[in-house]
C-alpha cells in the first residue's frame, strides 16, 4: 500500500484533483421497448441490460437481447464496451450499485451509462472508485432508502478523484488481480458451502420425516386442523417511514428473512394502525405469490416480542405449536412437492390457500419439536449465518477485499 502512497506524495504532494463526472464522461440513461410487442424481443441480436444485471460487476453478456426494431422504438442508446453503468433505481439494494461493460450494449431506463472521454480518466479506475461510493450515492439520491432514486444530473454532479493516469492504471491492475484471486477463493468456499447445504437439506428432511405408524406420539394433521390463516392488508412503498408500525412485506420474505425473524426491515405510517392486520408472536408468516412455485408459500416464523403488520400477499398462520418447527417443516422436499399442487400458475404464481391448508405436517410432542428445532437452528447457522462457519469466512474475505479497495481509492483532495 505504501508504494501508492509514495507515488501520490511524489506526483500530487498537495492532494488529488476532484472533478464532476459530467466533466470527464458523457452520461446516458436507457429505455425499454414495449414488452408486449414480440417483434421487439424475439430473435433479437442487440444486448440489452436490465437493472438487476448491474450486480454482475463486470458484464460480458446480457440476459436479454432486443431487435433493431425494438432499439428504434425507444430512446435507449448503444453504449460502447468499457463503459461504467450505475443503477439509478431498483428493488432493495440495487440503487447505487455499479458495473463495467466489456461489450457494446444498451440499457433500460433504470441504468445510467458513463462513457469516459478520451484521456480524461481510465474507465476501470472510475468503476472501482464508484464501487466505494455505494452509500454516498444512495445518500444523494431522492427519497428514502426504499423508494428513492438517482438521476442523470445527480450523477453528472458527483465528484471523483483524478490522480495521474499512470497511477490510475496501476491501481486498476492491482485491483483486477486482487478481484480475481478473491473470486477464485470465494468460488472454492461457495462450492464447499453448497455441499454443506445439500447435507443439511438431507438431514433436515430425515429429521422431519416421521413414520406415523411406527413413532408413538406423532400425529400427522392438516394445517387447518392445527391453526387458522389470517390474510394481511395492503400497504405500499409510499406508506414507508423510518419509524412507525413494524411491517413485513411479502417481497422481504424472499430476500431478507430466513427461517425465523425477531425484528423487521420496514415500517409504515402510525396513522395506518387501524387499517392493518397483524401477525402475533409465534405466528408463521407465509407468502401467497412468488416468481417460482417454490417461492410461493415461503414461510418465516415471527418470534419478535410485539405484533407485526403483514402485507396482503401474506397470511399469518396462528397455531399453538413451536413456530420454527412449522417453518422448518415447510422447507422440506416433501412439503414443497405437496405445496406445488396448490399453486395457480397464472401470470403470477399464486397460492390456493384452501388447498394449501389441507397439507399435512407431523405434530410430535412439544419437547420433540423443541429438540428438533435446536438441532436445525445450529445446522442452519452453519450454512446461512454470516457470523458462523463458511458464510462467516466468505463474508470476511469480502470485507477484506472491500477494505483494501477502499483504502487504495481514498484520496486527499487538493486544496
Amino acid at each position: 500500500m505504501s508504494q501508492f502512497e509514495d507515488l501520490i506524495n511524489v506526483h500530487c504532494p498537495n492532494g488529488v484533483e476532484f472533478k464532476c463526472i459530467g466533466e470527464i464522461a458523457d452520461c446516458y440513461s436507457g429505455a425499454t421497448p414495449a414488452s408486449g410487442v414480440s417483434d421487439f424481443w424475439d430473435n433479437g441480436t442487440i444486448p440489452w441490460m436490465s437493472s438487476g444485471e448491474v450486480n454482475k460487476g463486470t458484464v460480458y453478456d446480457t440476459d436479454k437481447t432486443i431487435t433493431q426494431a425494438g432499439f428504434d422504438s425507444c430512446s435507449t442508446k448503444m453504449v460502447p464496451a468499457n463503459a461504467v453503468v450505475i443503477a439509478l433505481a431498483g428493488q432493495g439494494k440495487t440503487r447505487g450499485t455499479v458495473a463495467r461493460t466489456r461489450i457494446p450494449l444498451c440499457t433500460n431506463q433504470s441504468l445510467c451509462s458513463l462513457v469516459v472521454r478520451d484521456g480524461a480518466v481510465d474507465s476501470d479506475f472510475l468503476y472501482y472508485y464508484l464501487t466505494t461510493q455505494y452509500k454516498q450515492l444512495r445518500n444523494v439520491s431522492s427519497g428514502d432508502g426504499t423508494r428513492g432514486g438517482l438521476n442523470l444530473q445527480m450523477i453528472r454532479s458527483y465528484r471523483a478523484p483524478i490522480p495521474p493516469l499512470t497511477i490510475q492504471q496501476r491501481i486498476v491492475k492491482v485491483l483486477d488481480n486482487f478481484t480475481k484471486l478473491e473470486a477464485e477463493l470465494e468460488a472454492e468456499l461457495e462450492a464447499e458451502l453448497e455441499a454443506r447445504r445439500v447435507q443439511y437439506k438431507y438431514y433436515r428432511d430425515a429429521l422431519l420425516s416421521f413414520d406415523e405408524k411406527k413413532q408413538v406420539g406423532v400425529r400427522w394433521m392438516m394445517l387447518n386442523e392445527i391453526g387458522k390463516f389470517i390474510r394481511g392488508r395492503r400497504f405500499t412503498k409510499a406508506d414507508y417511514v423510518d419509524d412507525g408500525i413494524s411491517v413485513i412485506h411479502y417481497g422481504e420474505i424472499y430476500t431478507h428473512y430466513g427461517t425465523s425473524a425477531s425484528s423487521v426491515l420496514s415500517h409504515v405510517r402510525p396513522d395506518m394502525a387501524a387499517t392493518l392486520r397483524y401477525a402475533k408472536p409465534g405466528d408463521v408468516v407465509i407468502t401467497d405469490v412468488g416468481e417460482t412455485v417454490e417461492d410461493v408459500g415461503k414461510a418465516v416464523a415471527w418470534v419478535g416480542d410485539e405484533d407485526v403488520a403483514i402485507h396482503d400477499h401474506c397470511y399469518a398462520f396462528r397455531h399453538s405449536m413451536n413456530p420454527k418447527f412449522i417453518a422448518y417443516c415447510m422447507q422440506t422436499t416433501s412439503f414443497i412437492a405437496e405445496k406445488a399442487k396448490y399453486v395457480a400458475r397464472t401470470k403470477v404464481n399464486t397460492l390456493l390457500i384452501n388447498g394449501f391448508s389441507k397439507i399435512r405436517i407431523p405434530v410430535p410432542p412439544v419437547e420433540e419439536q423443541e429438540r428438533i428445532v435446536s438441532i436445525l437452528d445450529k445446522m442452519d447457522a452453519l450454512v446461512n449465518d454470516l457470523s458462523v462457519g463458511l458464510p462467516a469466512e466468505i463474508n470476511a474475505r469480502r470485507r477484506q477485499y472491500e477494505y483494501y479497495r477502499d483504502h487504495l481509492l481514498a484520496f486527499r483532495e487538493a486544496a
